[in-house]
């Protein structure tokens, strides 16, 4: 069932502290939408809309201008149960949608009679929700061909009606496949059987529909995906005529406004993809291209190989494809440019943006690069950090929360629907070559965005320590994985970590960094050399891994350092830098760190010097146990 709760949304911990401050808030209408937009079952999408409700009667709700909707449903059962759901919906979209029902079975005599309710209510769109048993009791006859094409056609009457009278979207529900087999697997051979009807009512709703101009909501696709039984309860539609399990109202109202949204334009334009464990199986910066995880021999990377086969159609159907990473745009490229099982391109990129920012100031510059809003973009990120730090500095971007497995990313972002498409037009297809050249004219740059409080609110807490034999096979895994943040590049084996941990003359740290959203592992080491005749801390590795690239990590490792260094007596730290292909990142670090230089030049090896004596804590939003 959790497919059915919008599994794709983050969860809210705090749901109850959250309901409070909706109903005590002064910004009721933002608050709620950002509410919509958790992952919500039908218990907290119906809690959500009943103070929606209260507050809009009460008039402490205002919707923007343009965002109301109204949405009239035509009915042949008891839908109810549903309205939450849509009105919910709506909201996770900004739009504020006024809903209608027909009377009981009375959907066809209050379309045609001009005096009636639902023409006093002057729908904008119109959704046929006619139940199962309806549609396939109206097609019965002796010729089933001919009672299932006269059945759609008075159908389609219908549409017109609701077109020329409104000049509304209409929007036609499929049938859920809920009559059980009469004689099995064969069942399309008997054409006198429900099930048969029902396949075949649904095959001509999807041909009138596309010479009608009318959006089919594709039920028994989704009851396909999700099974039948999610969808649709026997005892429920005999004791109160729900043909829509109430497990399944907010997916149901979803679908809907998922089309009511592509109507109005409010379909997201732009995949934003990261690279590193979102395209491929490691960090090409560390691992290289020969060690990333990605093709045929390997299971997860033959399922990340899937995934870009996916993004490849959807750039081909006319999805804009950008890329926005951590990393050196160099080593990022070539993958793009020289890995065999790539079944992406760099030519299917409209917009390509690696480099050490903070990625909501490149997903603004992703934005402007292609003229479009910032919240026409879906970012894709196997990161929980900067899944959840976008979603604080960005709130108008879409950003789905990805599973754990990449064979799953593809169905994730798929379910969600945001680029959901009513037709595919020719502009569509050629929308990246057309955005691409755009692109040679455009020369905006984004504005950067503060992360002071985003990392105030992380509550992230770093453990350090001196060596040990517990963590040792991590340990020398990032000492000889680590390539960006790594001033030195020394690689050292598992004995020689070990004679480091006893080595009286050697400091040894490794940090541990933790947040809210879970524990990143060991993140960070450090070794450095006590040359007692100076009372100098020789610093011979410092090493991070990039995925904490820009938390103030580092600033709070040089505390440590410093704090360490005081306490077998050094009076002086002293750096180096030895540049690589791969860690011109870490090129400034120590002056960042408040190092004075003391030979060589910034393109070069440089050496740098700390007196302790003048050494002031960095400020940080990091809480530090141990060292």
């Amino acid at each position: 069932m959790s497919e059915l709760n919008l599994y794709w949304l983050p969860e809210c911990h705090d749901w109850k502290e959250a309901i409070d401050r909706a109903r005590q808030g002064d910004n009721q209408w933002g608050t709620l939408v950002q509410l919509a937009n958790w992952q919500l079952d039908f218990l907290k999408t119906n809690q959500l809309d009943k103070i929606f409700e209260r507050s809009i009667s009460a008039g402490h709700i205002i919707a923007p201008e343009g965002r109301a909707v109204r949405l009239a449903v035509l009915a042949s059962s008891n839908m109810t149960n549903v309205l939450a759901g849509l009105r919910i919906a709506a909201l996770r979209r900004g739009l504020y949608l006024q809903t209608y029902v027909t009377g009981y079975h009375q959907y066809q005599q209050e379309l045609l009679d001009p005096s009636s309710p639902l023409h006093r209510f002057a729908p904008d769109v119109v959704l046929f929700a006619l139940d199962t048993r309806h549609m396939a009791n109206s097609a019965e006859g002796d010729d089933a061909g001919s009672a299932v094409d006269g059945a759609v056609s008075r159908l389609a009457a219908l549409w017109r009606k609701a077109q020329t009278t409104f000049g509304c979207q209409v929007i036609q529900q499929t049938l859920l496949p809920i009559f059980p087999a009469v004689i099995g697997g064969n069942e399309h051979r008997l054409t006198t059987s429900r099930q048969w009807r029902v396949r075949a009512i649904n095959q001509s709703l999807r041909l009138y529909a596309d010479s009608a101009g009318v959006d089919i909501l594709a039920l028994d696709t989704s009851a396909e995906q999700h099974g039948v039984r999610a969808w649709h309860n026997e005892t429920l539609w005999y004791r109160a005529k729900h043909e829509i399990h109430p497990a399944a109202t907010p997916l149901y109202g979803d679908l809907v406004v998922r089309l009511i949204a592509a109507q109005r334009g409010q379909s997201s334009k732009c995949m934003v993809l990261d690279l590193d464990n979102t395209l491929w199986g490691g960090v090409i910066g560390d691992d290289g291209i020969d060690g990333i995880v990605l093709g045929q021999g390997n299971a997860v990377g033959e399922a990340f190989l899937e995934f870009q086969r996916w993004i490849l159609d959807q750039s081909r159907r006319g999805v804009i494809l950008a890329v926005c990473s951590k990393n050196d745009e160099a080593n990022a490229l070539k993958a793009f440019e020289h890995h065999p099982e790539m079944a992406l391109s760099r030519s299917d990129i409209a917009a390509f943006i690696a480099n050490w920012e903070d990625k909501a100031t490149n997903l603004r510059t992703i934005a402007q690069q292609l003229n479009i809003g910032i919240d026409s973009l879906v970012f894709i990120d196997d990161s929980p950090f900067e899944r959840n730090i976008v979603r604080r500095e960005l709130p108008t971007v879409a950003v789905p929360e990805l599973p754990g497995d990449p064979a799953s990313y593809a169905r994730c972002i798929a379910d969600a629907g945001y680029f959901e498409a009513l037709s595919v037009t020719a502009e569509d297809l050629a929308r990246t070559q057309r955005y691409q050249a755009n692109l040679q004219r455009n020369t905006h740059h984004g504005a950067a965005t503060d992360l002071q409080g985003y990392l105030a609110s992380l509550e992230m807490e770093l453990w350090a320590a001196p060596f040990d034999r517990t963590n040792l096979k991590r340990i020398v895994q990032l000492i000889n994985k680590t390539n960006q943040f790594n001033l030195t590049t020394r690689r050292y084996t598992e004995e020689q970590v070990i004679a480091l941990i006893d080595a009286p003359d050697v400091l040894s740290l490794y940090c541990r960094l933790t947040d809210k959203f879970g524990d990143n592992g060991i993140i960070g080491v450090i070794i450095g050399r006590l040359d007692g005749s100076s009372n100098k801390i020789l610093i011979d590795s410092w090493l991070m891994s990039c995925r904490v690239f820009g938390r103030q990590v580092e600033n709070a490792c040089m505390n440590i350092l410093a704090e360490r260094a005081k306490q077998v007596g050094a009076t002086e730290i002293v750096g180096e830098y030895i540049p690589t292909a791969k860690n011109d990142i870490v090129r400034e670090h120590y002056l960042r760190m408040s190092f004075l230089p003391a030979c060589g030049d910034m393109g070069s090896r440089t050496t740098w010097r700390l007196s302790l004596d003048n050494y002031r804590p960095f400020e940080t939003f990091i809480s530090v146990h141990g060292g």
